[in-house]
C-alpha cells in the first residue's frame, strides 16, 4: 500500500537486511523515518525524490561501536568533524564514542561536556561511553543509561591510562553496572613480564612482529577469562572488545539471551603476524594483531555468529607519532572506520560471510545488543539511516581521516559507497560530503 509524506524513494535496489537479500524500495518519509519496505512488483509511492538504485545494494548504514574520535583534548589527532566526515564517506551512520580523552569521561559532568560538544559538530549520529576507574563505580551509578551507551572498563592498559586493575572494584563495577559493560581485555602484569623480557633480549630495537608476543595469546585470554567469570559471578552483561585470539571466542555464550558478547574489529579479521614485515608501527594495536590461524578462526567466528558485532577500534595518530620512533615509543592504534564495511564486503565476496552477515554484525546485531532505539533495520517507523554501495573496484588511497593516512592504502576493494542517509537526509554522495547535517544523538534501552 502507497505511504504518504514520502520525501524520497530509493526504487529497486537489492536490499540487505534481516538476513537476506532482496529486491525492493525503500521510501523515506519527510520526518526522517522509513516510511515504506516494498518489495519488487507493489505499487509504490510518489516522492520529491527518486534514487534508481537497480545496480545498488541497499544497507541498514553501519553502527560502530568501537571508536575513539580523540576529541576533547587530542584534536591534532583526530576531532569530531574529521572523523564523522571519514565515517559517512565509509557508510557509517552512527558511532559509539570512547572515554580515553583529555578529560577522561570517567564522571557525569564530563560526559554531558561532551555531549554538548558533539552538537552540531557531529556529522554521524552518536554515542559516548562513560569510563570506570579504580574509584568510581558510585559515579558510574548517577548516569542516565537512556543516553549513555554502556560502560567503558580497560582491564589493561592502552592509550589514556585507564586501567581498573583492582579486584575489588572490578567486583563493584561488575555487580552493580545497570547496563552492558564493554571491556579492553589483557593482563597487565603478563604485559609486563614480556616487556622485561623483550627488553634484555632487544633492548630499543624491539622488531615489530614482537608485539604479538609482547601483548600475548595469555594476556589477552587470562583477562578475557577473568571478565568473563566476573561477569557470570554477577549477573552482569559483558561485552569482550576486539577479541584476537581463538581461545577467547570460547567464552563466549551462544543462543538467543547472550550475556558474554563478543566483538571483533576490521584490522584482526585482515592482517595477521606475517604482515608486521611490510607494514611494522602502523599496525601495532592493542590489543596486538595475531596469527593467520587466529585471524581466520575470527573470521569463521563472524560467519558463524560468535562474534555479534564489528567495531573498528578507530584510533588514530599523526603519522610522526607513528614512524620513525623505536618500538617503546611508538603510540598503539590506527585508523580504520573509512574503509570498515567495504573491506566486510570484500570478505563476503571471498566466501568468508554472506552480505547479510555483514548487515547483522556491522548494523541489525549492534542496535539489538546495545538496545538502540528506532536504528539498525531497515524496516518501516526506523530512522532511514541507510548505506547505497555500488560494486565496482576501488583502490585505497587519499582519506578523510585528520591524521591523512591508513594502513590499507593501496588495498584494492570490490564496493564503493556512492550514497549516505542520515536520519534520512543525503549527507554523503559520490564520496563527497553533502554539507548537509541531520546527525542525532542515540537513545538506548537499558540492558541489565
Amino acid at each position: 500500500m502507497a505511504k504518504c509524506n514520502v520525501s524520497t524513494l530509493i526504487r529497486d535496489a537489492q536490499i540487505v537486511a534481516d538476513g537476506r537479500v532482496r529486491r525492493g524500495s525503500v521510501a523515506i518519509g519527510a520526518d526522517g523515518r522509513i516510511a515504506g519496505v516494498y518489495a519488487d512488483g507493489e505499487a509504490l509511492p510518489s516522492a520529491d525524490d527518486i534514487v534508481e538504485a537497480a545496480e545498488l545494494y541497499l544497507l541498514p548504514g553501519a553502527i560502530d561501536d568501537h571508536v575513539h574520535f580523540r576529541d576533547p583534548g587530542l584534536t591534532h589527532k583526530a576531532d569530531m568533524g574529521s572523523e564523522s566526515a571519514a565515517a559517512l564517506l565509509g557508510g557509517v551512520t552512527s558511532v559509539l564514542d570512547m572515554p580515553n580523552t583529555i578529560p577522561q569521561t570517567t564522571s557525569v559532568r564530563a560526559w554531558d561536556d561532551k555531549m554538548a560538544n558533539a552538537s552540531g559538530r557531529m556529522l554521524t549520529n552518536y554515542a559516548f561511553y562513560i569510563g570506570a576507574t579504580n574509584s568510581n563505580a558510585d559515579e558510574l551509578l548517577r548516569a542516565d543509561y537512556g543516553k549513555v551507551c554502556g560502560i567503558k572498563v580497560f582491564m589493561g592498559s592502552s592509550t589514556g591510562g585507564m586501567l581498573v586493575d583492582s579486584d575489588a572494584s572490578l567486583r563493584k563495577i561488575f555487580s552493580g553496572a545497570p547496563t552492558l559493560i564493554a571491556a579492553h581485555c589483557e593482563d597487565e602484569s603478563i604485559i609486563k613480564a614480556n616487556s622485561e623480557s623483550a627488553k634484555a633480549k632487544y633492548g630499543n630495537d624491539v622488531p615489530w612482529s614482537e608485539h604479538a608476543a609482547i601483548r600475548s595469546h595469555r594476556a589477552c585470554y587470562a583477562s578475557s577469562h577473568m571478565a568473563a567469570e566476573l561477569a557470570r559471578e554477577t549477573g552482569a552483561r559483558l561485552h569482550i572488545m576486539h577479541i584476537t585470539t581463538k581461545q577467547e571466542l570460547d567464552l563466549l555464550d551462544d543462543g538467543a539471551d547472550r550475556r558474554i558478547t563478543g566483538e571483533a574489529c576490521p584490522a584482526h579479521l585482515w592482517f595477521h603476524t606475517e604482515d608486521y614485515d611490510t607494514l611494522g608501527p602502523l599496525i601495532k594495536c592493542n590489543p596486538a594483531v595475531k596469527t593467520f590461524a587466529d585471524r581466520n578462526a575470527l573470521r569463521m567466528a563472524v560467519s558463524s555468529g560468535i562474534i555479534t558485532t564489528i567495531g573498528t577500534d578507530h584510533a588514530p595518530h599523526t603519522l610522526d607519532e607513528k614512524t620513525g620512533h623505536d618500538y617503546w615509543h611508538t603510540p598503539s592504534g590506527m585508523p580504520m572506520i573509512e574503509h570498515s564495511l567495504q573491506l566486510m564486503l570484500r570478505l563476503a565476496d571471498e566466501g568468508w560471510w554472506s552480505y547479510p552477515t555483514v548487515a547483522a554484525r556491522m548494523a541489525e546485531g549492534v542496535a539489538d545488543l546495545y538496545g538502540i532505539e528506532d536504528r539498525g533495520h531497515i524496516r518501516e517507523g526506523q530512522w532511514a539511516d541507510i548505506a547505497l554501495v555500488s560494486k565496482e573496484p576501488y583502490v585505497v588511497g587519499n582519506v578523510a581521516y585528520k591524521c591523512g593516512w591508513t594502513p590499507l592504502k593501496g588495498l584494492m576493494l570490490n564496493h564503493r559507497v556512492v550514497r549516505t542517509y542520515v536520519n534520512g537526509v543525503l549527507t554523503q554522495k559520490d564520496g563527497r560530503l553533502t554539507g548537509q547535517k541531520a546527525s542525532k544523538a542515540m537513545t538506548f534501552k537499558p540492558r541489565r
